[in-house]
């Protein structure tokens, strides 16, 4: 397509040979003094970097101070290029792939120790009897203390079948805690990016994050629900994506397809126009027969969770209930730099929904907007995610960019939950008043027939 257009645009102008000569050695000169003045600046890269290795006042690190440079440039681009170094790249393929070495908890930091925010079932932390709340002050009898979480984390993660030792307070008083001692032996954990359950009438699916797991996890938790909820008494899918950061492009295309048959599903659109893609469903991958569904999102909702929302949102086949998600509309390709070189994360595409929206910078509005009431512990506290509009450097769509809006945690008791009651009562026809006034809560997205 480009180079019809060059032909036509040579045509149009009558150029003759002399004249398209001229042009094309225009740009060739104009090439070599482009390419002379990259060379300058890495010459001027090269001496900044010889003089802080023989004059600095230590002798540094040379390595960290090439990947740091690489790593600058990087972060002037935008808030999601980076630069991985071989140990953070492989730390990104065992993320994505759904299953480690480790222990199976899930953890946060607090007052300077690594705090258990829940173990996973059936791992080794849930064995040896490990509870939420717990606080651990020490790893292989080394203290946590002036540890950052990513480094207390690496140390308890490891190979399958060698122990680690974890030091844990526990007691309801922070002047009285009782020191435990447990030794645990590591294997290899599975997280569970697919939740479900069955709500009576309505199968329930949360999607915590897209990682490789997830379309498989996905299917089973589907063609478990319509199984077992009669096919006349069942109401419809409550699919949750609050606070699902993203992931993985393909799985995300992949959860659309199992509620839609036919039709785009999302496209992504790069700096020229002939490296934009398409992704359609393919026939026969719909799961759903046809159920009603409503997806959840809020402020944490962002990347491929926003590409499910919007790609369902568009095809008029969900109704998306919750607040504004995140915002991030932007593609980031791994380009792996050779062996222990680490890889780039460069973004390299903006992605669009079927009917042509962009999401950067302006989130998914939900069709319903349901504000979530804020936890005791929460209240007087910022319980806004500023978006991708608030972060410096972001890839700008216009002047009409998203506000944020709420990433509070989900309650854990269902009863408490009020934007999953809203779901619920909108998939059974029932009226709420917890429906933002202004609000007309429609019929619930339905396949096409």
């Amino acid at each position: 397509m480009r180079k019809i257009s060059l032909v036509l645009l040579g045509a149009v102008l009558g150029a003759s040979a002399f004249t398209f000569g001229a042009q094309t050695q225009m740009l060739a000169i104009g090439a070599r003094a482009a390419s002379s003045d990259t060379y300058r600046q890495l010459n001027l890269l090269g001496d900044v970097i010889e003089k802080v290795r023989t004059d600095y006042v230590e002798k540094p690190d040379e390595q960290k101070l090439v990947e740091a440079a690489i790593s600058g440039m990087l972060a002037s681009l935008d808030p999601h290029s980076s630069y991985m170094d071989s140990k953070s790249f492989d730390d990104m393929r065992v993320q994505t792939s759904g299953k480690f070495g480790g222990l199976g908890i899930e953890v946060t930091q607090e007052d300077g120790f690594i705090k258990v925010v829940t173990p996973i079932d059936d791992t080794p932390a849930s064995k040896a009897g490990i509870l939420s709340g717990d606080l651990i002050s020490a790893i292989d009898g080394d203290s946590v203390q002036g540890l950052s979480l990513n480094q207390a984390v690496d140390k308890m993660r490891g190979a399958v079948n060698t122990s680690v030792k974890l030091t844990i307070l526990r007691g309801e008083s922070k002047d009285n805690k009782e020191t435990r001692n447990f030794t645990l032996t590591r294997e290899e954990i599975h997280i569970a990016s697919v939740k479900s359950s069955i709500m009576d009438d309505v199968g329930y699916i949360r999607i915590t994050q897209f990682n490789e797991q997830v379309d498989e996890g996905l299917r089973k938790a589907m063609q478990s629900q319509l199984k077992d909820i009669p096919a006349d008494k069942f109401k419809g899918f409550v699919l949750d994506l609050r606070n699902n950061p993203g992931g993985l492009l393909d799985q995300s295309i992949a959860v659309v397809n199992a509620f839609v048959d036919r039709g785009e599903i999302v496209s992504t659109r790069g700096r020229n126009a002939d490296e934009t893609q398409r992704y359609n469903a393919r026939p026969g991958n719909d799961l759903s027969k046809g159920k009603p569904m409503v997806v959840l999102i809020n402020g944490g909702s962002a990347s491929a969770s926003e590409i499910v929302a919007g790609a369902l949102q568009d095809h008029k086949r969900a109704t998306i209930l919750g607040t504004r998600s995140f915002g991030k509309g932007s593609v980031q390709t791994i380009l792996p730099l050779g062996q222990n070189n680490g890889a780039l994360r460069l973004t390299t595409a903006r992605y669009y929904t079927p009917s042509g929206r962009s999401i950067q910078a302006k989130g998914i509005a939900p069709d319903v907007e349901v504000i979530a009431d804020v936890p005791d512990e929460f209240k007087g506290r910022d319980v806004e995610s500023k978006g991708e509009a608030s972060l410096k450097g972001h890839l700008t769509n216009g002047t009409d960019e998203g506000s944020g809006s709420q990433a509070l945690p989900i309650p854990t008791d269902t009863a408490k939950d009020k934007q999953l009651n809203a779901a619920l009562d909108l998939l059974r026809g029932v009226k709420r008043a917890s429906i933002t006034p202004g609000d007309t809560p429609k019929e619930p997205g339905k396949a096409a027939n």
